[in-house]
């Protein structure tokens, strides 16, 4: 497979029609697994693992039995695994296994987290979706999509899509759209048999106002046409906001009551891998992020930038085999709103992590060794980055989020930046690392 992967591009025809035979063949093989499940579709630049899981936990609380596939994690009923496939939309084969199992267990709901990926290489072919949520879009995998235009244009085919796929006669074809989002209006253009709009400030029929913090709870009122209700969730962040306003269209698609949607919020305390913290002793915050992309990287720094800290040191940078058109806009994003930047390798694929990194060394405009450092080896640039920092101050670990797999140059190794952290935090307080 690897020396067809060299020979064609991820765009070429004949690749692309491989993909769709495959995808065929897992349907028939599994007997259309998906066919009598509702299919909830996330799709997005960013933000898709968060708002599913959010709607998987929501749904498993209401007593759902649900399929989830993600980024981080796969849910089938009451068991949770790790995804260590390193892919967003997975095989078909895998896939199509997946739900016949989850169909076996009497799962009757399906979220799949739904990348451009898997809808230009017909992953997820056959799955008759139900309800498409757009949580954002901004520049990502042009490697495969080359121009924003076929990138929108390949997300829009899940919301095109929804009428064309057999009517389920116990769920309407509803889109779920940040109207905030760049390109919403090609989404809303669209006909469904419901459509609901959500934002966090105004212009939308769902909105969050008046955000605060109390007693570590993030407070916020919704604003509904019909109803302006008190929201409180252990989730912080606006991101996260803009999340639990897409999860709410969704279970009110569900006809679940107001009520019971309040109260099922307030349970959730977390999801992987968004801003989360990792426990020290510096009286500083260690945070771990999967932004990836220059939107989500400005959204977490802007962000963090916020909160005043005394001085934030960011660890990051790009995946090799992935949209480099980016990278310097990364940087870009990176530098001006950190104090000091540490370059270091994500997952390398097919190339070094120097030579990674040195694709951005024209944009640079600091003095290596001062507040800009290139550490090649991942490990060394988070002990660099804890050593960094002090009381008040706020490291953000970028990038690789909850994933427990690194992918080197010659195979993939086990890998979960928050274990590391606390690896290292461990080695500190036993002297193994002077800070």
């Amino acid at each position: 497979m690897s020396s067809f992967k060299k020979l064609f591009a991820l765009d070429n025809p004949a690749r692309l029609f491989y993909h769709k035979v495959r995808a065929i063949l897992a349907n028939f093989i599994y007997g259309f697994p998906s066919k009598n499940m509702i299919i909830i579709g996330v799709t997005g630049t960013n933000w898709k693992t968060t708002t599913s899981n959010i709607i998987a936990k929501w749904l498993r609380a209401a007593w759902k039995k649900i399929f989830m596939f993600t980024t981080v994690n796969i849910i089938i009923w009451d068991k949770e695994y790790v995804n260590d496939t390193k892919m967003t939309s997975p095989d078909a084969f895998l896939l199509q296994r997946l739900l016949k199992q989850a169909k076996d267990e009497w799962c009757e709901i399906a979220i799949i987290e739904t990348a451009s990926h898997g809808i230009k290489m017909s992953r997820v072919w056959w799955l008759e979706y139900d309800i498409a949520v757009l949580t954002n879009i901004t520049q990502d995998h042009l490697d495969l999509h080359k121009t924003m235009k076929d990138y929108v244009n390949t997300k829009l085919k899940l919301f095109k899509n929804l009428i064309t796929y057999e009517r389920k006669s116990w769920v309407k074809k509803t889109a779920v759209i940040n109207v905030w989002s760049e390109y919403s209006e090609l989404f809303i253009w669209e006909t469904y048999d419901s459509m609901y709009l959500y934002w966090i400030w105004n212009w939308s029929s769902l909105t969050a106002s008046n955000i605060r913090i109390e007693n570590s709870l993030t407070k916020f009122e919704v604003k509904l046409p019909w109803k302006i209700a008190t929201i409180e969730t252990k989730l912080k962040w606006d991101f996260n906001i803009e999340n639990i306003l897409a999860s709410i269209w969704v279970f009110m698609s569900f006809g679940i009551s107001w009520d019971d949607i309040i109260e099922l919020i307030k349970k959730i305390d977390w999801v992987p891998g968004r801003m989360e913290l990792v426990e020290n002793d510096f009286n500083a915050d260690i945070i771990v992020d999967y932004a990836h992309t220059p939107d989500a990287l400005e959204k977490v720094l802007t962000t963090l930038i916020w909160i005043w800290y005394k001085k934030i040191v960011t660890v990051f940078w790009a995946t090799w085999d992935r949209d480099k058109t980016k990278r310097p806009i990364m940087w870009e994003i990176v530098s001006k709103y950190s104090d000091i930047v540490i370059l270091t390798q994500d997952d390398d694929y097919s190339e070094n992590s120097e030579n990674i990194i040195k694709d951005v060394l024209p944009w640079i405009n600091r003095v290596e060794w001062e507040d800009f450092f290139i550490i090649p080896t991942r490990k060394e640039a988070i002990e660099l980055g804890i050593s960094s920092i002090k009381e008040g101050d706020v490291l953000l670990v970028a990038g690789k989020w909850d994933e427990h797999i690194m992918m080197t140059n010659s195979w993939p190794i086990e890998w979960h930046d928050k274990t590391i952290i606390k690896e290292i935090l461990k080695n500190i307080d036993d002297n193994k690392i002077i800070v």
